[in-house]
């Protein structure tokens, strides 16, 4: 007899990878080898990229060239550049992000190929154009305009530029920056894997990212952090612990808590309770970050389950100008890297992504003329 089927594939192994590996137990997330709390706060997410895409940390050298080739990809093509207005006007933030993304396919030089200097190259343009698509997204829903990127900042100074029109500091670009190196890569998560089952089938490189993007669309994947801060946004702040046990006495999920992976504290929530933290303080307003950590600790206490990466990320956002609906699609632009990079892998050394299932329908039934039904 058949094992019975794992629900939700938990601890099923779907693919072998040398890009990222967790240690639940423990509490610890690797990217090609190197722990999560050595890269965080020391390696730029330009490096991080090269890491995942290329396979090793560059030296100043391969950095500066990575840059050149990241500034060269950040302009967008024409087919997409004229469609971002009406997109805008019709479709929320994720959605339009999966639609412009589909579109940059087209203007794509090497869009026709999945050889593995091609994909290197997709790689970079992607990782460049998405923080640009979430800008002049952002400007075009409101009516706004984006500053020029400046060719001298790195992706997470240039979008804070871009999507609040302001130069931003150098704290906020190191915190911002911080934030995408630990939201990269993170293992066969739900929409690594739906990049990688498009991309078995010898589908192109814009394809599997379509579909990671449809999948991190969704709230119980990438839309947490967008849901954490509503739910802070909803709470009076002296009536944090109350608000948090009535929503637990009716059985409402507190979004930004547990994890299927880690068992004890996600080690990349570490990091952003401390920038949150240091924001709060900068700012002057400690609100959201008081909030958060009272409503850690009521979770914690009744729950028993830890924030994960999402939790922290709200008020790490909220303190750093970046609107709320825009949570998610920021998400992307760190996990593009992720994801081009399991692509690749995929690429390189593929097998079709093709499970079974157990068949729990009717049986033997037998077909009768429309008309003695």
């Amino acid at each position: 007899m058949a094992d019975k089927p794992t629900k939700g594939l938990a601890d099923v192994v779907a693919a072998s990878t040398a890009l990222s590996d967790i240690d639940g137990k423990a509490g610890r997330l690797f990217y090609r080898g190197y722990d999560i709390h050595d890269l965080a706060g020391r390696a730029t997410f330009e490096e991080t990229a090269h890491l995942l895409q290329r396979g090793k940390l560059p030296t100043r050298a391969e950095l500066a060239a990575y840059g050149e080739e990241l500034a060269a990809g950040r302009e967008l093509g024409p087919l997409v550049a004229a469609n971002i207005a009406e997109i805008a006007e019709k479709q929320k933030p994720m959605e339009a992000l999966r639609s412009l993304v589909s579109l940059s396919a087209a203007d794509d030089p090497d869009k026709d190929s999945i050889a593995p200097d091609a994909n290197l190259r997709k790689a970079a343009r992607l990782t460049a154009q998405q923080p640009v698509l979430v800008a002049r997204y952002h400007a075009a829903r409101t009516g706004g305009s984006v500053p020029d990127a400046d060719p001298e900042l790195s992706i997470a100074a240039n979008f804070l530029l871009q999507v609040t029109g302001r130069r931003p500091g150098p704290r906020e670009v190191e915190i911002f920056d911080e934030c995408l190196v630990l939201h990269a890569d993170h293992t066969m998560n739900a929409s690594t894997f739906a990049a990688r089952v498009c991309a078995a089938t010898l589908s192109d490189m814009h394809s599997a990212i379509v579909a990671a993007i449809g999948t991190l669309k969704g709230p119980l994947h990438g839309g947490a952090n967008e849901q954490v801060m509503k739910t802070l946004e909803s709470i009076p702040p002296d009536g944090v612990a109350q608000a948090v046990r009535d929503k637990l006495a009716k059985g409402e999920k507190i979004m930004g808590f547990g994890h299927r992976v880690y068992k004890t504290e996600d080690p990349r929530a570490t990091h952003l309770r401390r920038m949150s933290a240091e924001l709060a303080e900068a700012t002057g307003d400690d609100t959201y970050y008081r909030m958060s950590k009272e409503m850690e600790e009521v979770v914690l206490d009744t729950k028993g389950l830890y924030p994960n990466v999402d939790f922290y990320a709200a008020s790490v956002y909220h303190y750093l100008g970046i609107p709320t609906d825009l949570f998610t699609p920021v998400f992307s632009i760190s996990r593009m890297s992720g994801w081009t990079a399991h692509v690749i892998e995929q690429h390189a050394d593929n097998r079709l992504i093709r499970p079974d299932s157990e068949y729990i329908g009717e049986t033997d039934q037998k077909w009768k003329p429309i008309d003695e039904r």
